[in-house]
């Protein structure tokens, strides 16, 4: 991602597709909403190091291992992988000559009338860092490329209502593909990732004991990728892979086992109990409260009685 030190006449902002391909110096699109770029076709003039667009980006690149720094340099495979970016997100382009691969840039209204235009969503592994990318296998590898290649040959034809919908179809195959894929990441690196579960355990408990919830209020996913240094997409789907929880629910968890504490513990009503957990107001704590244990926590305190 972007270096905050970067300034802004060095960031580069691309709206149009076209705008972005006479930038790389590579051959205009023939769709102008979407464009498969050979990464080796990227003029070597090229000014473009720091960008923001405002399309999806797939790109695979053959040369991850050793680009990307990954906890403490673990990787899976040294086959290459895949990296995914919003549209909006700010990013840095490889400055040297053997960055090898090809990206996909498509405007989310190549999108419209399809499923995938709402279901993309879904996909959080757009809003992953650059550094929990995707390493993939030889086999993973293979299948990507042929994904990859039947886009490119369908790009190469006379575009009409069919192709845009053939091109969106093998889009939407890539990124079930690439869900599959991470979802084996997290299982192959479950001893690598274990640090990272404990460590966000260990902050969340920590975050109570040390009455946090008062001087901040109720602990926000953000604050937990933060303190772990991982994107808050990659937390909660590296957390649900893992433990069958989100970094949401685990925090939902965690208040409601506090909340039933000091419930039992101390003489103190609802409200007051809502507010050193860090709620604004007591209503939303009864209702989470319920919601969770099926119960109010003055019914639950009458039934501990």
């Amino acid at each position: 991602m972007i270096d905050k030190s970067v300034q802004k006449k060095e960031l580069h902002y691309f709206k149009s597709v076209s705008q972005l391909c006479k930038a790389l110096g590579v051959p205009q699109p023939r769709h102008p909403l979407i464009v498969l770029v050979n990464h080796a076709e990227i003029a070597a003039s090229s000014q473009v190091r720091y960008l923001v667009h405002d399309f999806y980006m797939i790109s695979y690149k053959s040369n991850l291992n050793g680009k990307l720094k990954y906890g403490q340099g673990y990787y899976d495979f040294d086959e290459g992988g895949l990296i995914f970016v919003s549209p909006g997100q700010a990013l840095s382009a490889a400055d040297d000559d053997e960055c090898k691969g090809h990206s996909v840039f498509v405007h989310p209204d190549f999108f419209a009338g399809h499923p995938l235009a709402k279901s993309i969503a879904k996909y959080g592994f757009f809003g992953y860092h650059i550094s929990e990318a995707l390493h993939l296998s030889e086999k993973e590898r293979d299948k990507v490329l042929s994904v990859l290649n039947d886009i490119r040959e369908e790009l190469e034809t006379a575009i009409d209502d069919t192709s845009q919908q053939l091109i969106t179809s093998y889009i939407e195959v890539l990124l079930n593909y690439s869900n599959r894929y991470y979802k084996r990441q997290f299982i192959t690196r479950k001893a690598a990732n274990k640090p990272i579960v404990e460590r966000f355990e260990q902050t969340l408990s920590q975050y109570y004991d040390d009455g946090l919830s008062l001087e901040k209020g109720i602990p926000s996913v953000r604050y937990f990728s933060e303190q772990l240094h991982v994107s808050s997409g990659y937390l909660s789907d590296l957390l649900r892979n893992l433990t069958g929880l989100n970094t949401q629910q685990h925090i939902h968890a965690k208040l409601i086992e506090v909340a039933k504490q000091r419930l039992s513990q101390a003489e103190l009503t609802a409200a007051q109990t809502a507010y050193e957990l860090g709620f604004e107001h007591p209503q939303s704590f009864n209702k989470l409260f319920k919601n969770k244990t099926g119960m109010t926590p003055m019914e639950f305190r009458e039934r501990l009685n």
